[in-house]
């Protein structure tokens, strides 16, 4: 009979499976992470916005009332590249918006999109001696990551992130609404 073997996980390093990187690198994937989160949400908010903000045809108002609930709902619940779909429908349906290159910020946003899944579900392998780990992830395509990344790469990424949420918040208050949620300038949409 084989013996049994079991990892002796009072013997593992602190930090354990994280503990070959560099603190930076963490803190900038977490920060990366952090603010494509918030990318979502500003997402959930702008079609809140571009939904609340339509106009409607007397015709129009109940059927567009009962279909708003669930509209906002998966607006809180799904995932970016949804959000970014129901986003682009939003702003077209909307017959006030003013969006200059929407179609160049969606593709953006999509873009990023991929970047992200990159960092939130990759298994970061063991750093190389420049600090770049090569996530282990491989997209719905069947499309495996081949370039390490480092905290840099990763800084530039977030940077991207917070640039593309302030896109979608402009997308908003250009028209002169304020953000929901936020105490800025602008009419209040609720």
């Amino acid at each position: 009979m084989t013996p049994h073997h079991f990892i002796d996980v009072n013997r593992l390093p602190d930090k354990f499976p994280t503990h070959k990187h560099d603190p930076a690198f963490w803190e900038s994937l977490g920060r990366a992470v952090a603010t494509f989160g918030f990318l979502e949400e500003v997402m959930s908010k702008a079609i809140f916005a571009f939904t609340a903000t339509r106009p409607y045809k007397e015709t129009e108002i109940q059927r567009a009332y009962a279909e708003w609930l669930p509209k906002l709902e998966r607006a809180l619940t799904d995932p970016l590249w949804n959000l970014i779909d129901a986003f682009g429908k939003a702003v077209r349906d909307n017959s006030m918006a003013t969006v200059d290159d929407l179609d160049s910020l969606l593709a953006d946003l999509r873009k990023a999109s991929e970047t992200r899944n990159i960092l939130c579900h990759g298994s970061w392998g063991v750093p190389d001696p420049s600090g770049a780990s090569l996530p282990l992830f491989v997209n719905r395509q069947k499309v495996v990551v081949t370039s390490p990344m480092d905290a840099q790469y990763i800084n530039l990424v977030q940077k991207a992130a917070a640039d593309l949420a302030c896109a979608v918040m402009n997308t908003v208050t250009q028209l002169g609404w304020q953000f929901p949620g936020s105490n800025g300038p602008g009419t209040a949409i609720w």
